[in-house]
């Protein structure tokens, strides 16, 4: 898959997405960030520590988190969008469920679309995606089923190899339909597309563990080496370094 431009081997290699949280209230890392400058060198710390895309987003996601309006958030977003593309070569995922937004994003370069909603907010996304052909995340949240998702997809004309599919670890589910997820992705898998693992100091770690989100460094990486041994092939994280190192050395486990 062409990823900005890029060529990602989604089948036999893995990659690191890190996350930069362009928000005061996230659950992990919320308000670190804002400043542009502090965003600029976390996004190249992330770059040379081995992330292959950098996800930006602006709204939190956490539990009991304030929806933000389209004008709050590419408020937030927009500039460091512009700031990167124009510093640092590395492609950019732009994680909202805005279409408005993800629009104006790819207007200043995104690369890819990584909706939590998978579509499914208000029927606004897919167009958007499909009109300029590019890659997206598919996220399955709460209320609607994997077919629906892909249903909405292509009746939006997106096509099948623009699509990777994300199973929503920490979006609605237990912990143990969450570690399910992260280590049998069976309804996913069954798709044939890529997959992408977002469960980066989630609370899926915190339950088994009874630790705070500062301790879950560990855990995230035992996540990593799981999933992608379960067959994920992009892994979204807050930790670069560490995960990047896991992938890797799971990748070769996996292939032994």
């Amino acid at each position: 898959m062409k990823i900005g431009n890029r060529e990602f081997d989604l089948e036999h290699d893995v990659y690191i997405m890190g996350i930069l949280n362009m928000t005061p209230d996230s659950f992990s890392d919320g308000g670190r960030y804002l400043d542009r400058e502090q965003a600029l060198f976390h996004a190249e710390q992330m770059l040379n520590e081995g992330a292959s895309i950098i996800d930006i987003g602006g709204e939190s996601t956490r539990p009991g988190s304030k929806p933000l309006s389209d004008e709050e958030e590419m408020e937030r977003v927009l500039p460091i969008i512009e700031a990167i593309k124009s510093r640092i070569d590395i492609p950019i995922s732009l994680d909202t469920y805005h279409s408005k937004t993800a629009e104006e994003g790819i207007r200043l370069g995104v690369d890819l679309v990584n909706d939590i909603y998978g579509l499914m907010y208000d029927g606004t996304m897919g167009p958007v995606v499909a009109k300029y052909d590019i890659p997206c995340v598919l996220m399955q949240y709460f209320d609607y089923t994997l077919e629906e998702m892909m249903q909405t997809a292509d009746d939006a004309g997106i096509l099948r190899d623009r699509i990777i599919l994300d199973p929503g670890i920490g979006f609605g589910k237990t912990t143990e339909q969450n570690l399910h997820l992260i280590c049998h992705p069976d309804a996913l898998a069954s798709y044939h597309l890529p997959m992408l693992l977002g469960a980066s100091r989630k609370s899926v770690i915190g339950n088994v563990l009874g630790i705070p989100v500062e301790e879950r460094l560990a855990g995230t990486v035992a996540l990593t080496t799981a999933g992608v041994l379960a067959g994920y092939s992009i892994i979204r994280v807050h930790d670069v370094k560490e995960n990047y190192e896991a992938a890797k050395l799971a990748l070769a486990m996996k292939n032994a």
